[in-house]
């Protein structure tokens, strides 16, 4: 274990011999940091906050600070963090609160780029790249390989759903299905993350049929309630994709899901295929 000789760590701190805790870190006396993983310099961990292997956090980050939330009263409420993510310079992470599941969840192999914000109750899944500048307010959920581009936000109690992109400068207030890209202010749909899904090496023949339950749902003119009766009638169980963006739009009915774009969009576009 390689602690710089000006860092200020708590005793009470559990670190892994194979850490690296870089010049003018701060760590408080509950929290575990995993094997491998490096404080490059002025890190400050605090509170009840787990950092597993491999990870990667760089210069004025924060990770463990109380919840930027009137209603906390000082609960011991946790922040975990899994492996192998990298951590950009003054990134803020917040643990969770009562109001809450007392703790902010965090999975593996993210990127979190400068100046973003995970706020309290917040959970994050692995494989997930937040832009910079991007707050998460409290209570979000953002599933695997969800993209969120520069300096956008999203409000309290959303749900992104898995490889779902936001685009930069958004303001997301409602849920984003999965595969589904999002864009403006407030964000509205612009069809499926075409590009996203070819890096996943989907079919052109699948990319076409989910895309025409995309337009069946979300495009009709009929209203959302049976435009979804019809678009389930019609393509459930055609491809898991489709089952579940059908089944994340049946649970965000308190939520409410984003109203699909007008006009020009991406659904329309030419695939290049």
């Amino acid at each position: 274990m390689a602690i710089h000789p000006t860092a200020l760590v708590d005793k009470g701190a559990d670190i892994d011999a194979s850490a690296d805790i870089g010049p003018y870190c701060v760590i408080g006396p509950y929290v575990r940091i995993g094997a491998g993983t490096r404080l490059v310099s002025h890190v400050h961990v605090t509170a009840d906050t787990t950092l597993g292997s491999g990870n990667v956090v760089h210069p004025f980050a924060a990770l463990g600070g109380p919840p930027q939330d009137l209603k906390f009263k000082g609960e011991r409420a946790r922040l975990t963090i899994g492996d192998n993510n990298v951590i950009r310079e003054s990134v803020t992470m917040n643990i969770g609160t009562a109001h809450g599941h007392m703790e902010v969840k965090v999975g593996s192999h993210c990127l979190f780029m400068a100046y973003s914000h995970v706020a309290h109750d917040c959970t994050v899944g692995s494989h997930v790249i937040v832009g910079n500048g991007v707050g998460l307010a409290g209570h979000v959920t953002v599933n695997d390989y969800a993209i969120l581009g520069g300096l956008s936000g999203v409000h309290q109690f959303c749900e992104l759903g898995r490889a779902a992109f936001i685009g930069g400068g958004s303001m997301v207030s409602q849920n984003v299905p999965p595969m589904c890209t999002a864009v403006g202010n407030r964000a509205q749909l612009a069809g499926l993350n075409i590009i996203g899904l070819r890096r996943a090496g989907w079919s052109r023949d699948k990319i076409h049929m989910v895309r025409s339950a995309f337009r069946s749902l979300f495009l009709s003119d009929l209203p959302r309630k049976q435009a979804f009766e019809v678009t389930e009638r019609e393509y459930a169980g055609k491809a898991p994709e489709i089952d579940e963006i059908l089944a994340f739009v049946r649970r965000s009915a308190k939520r409410g899901v984003c109203s699909a774009r007008r006009g020009p969009r991406v659904a329309d576009l030419p695939t290049e295929e």
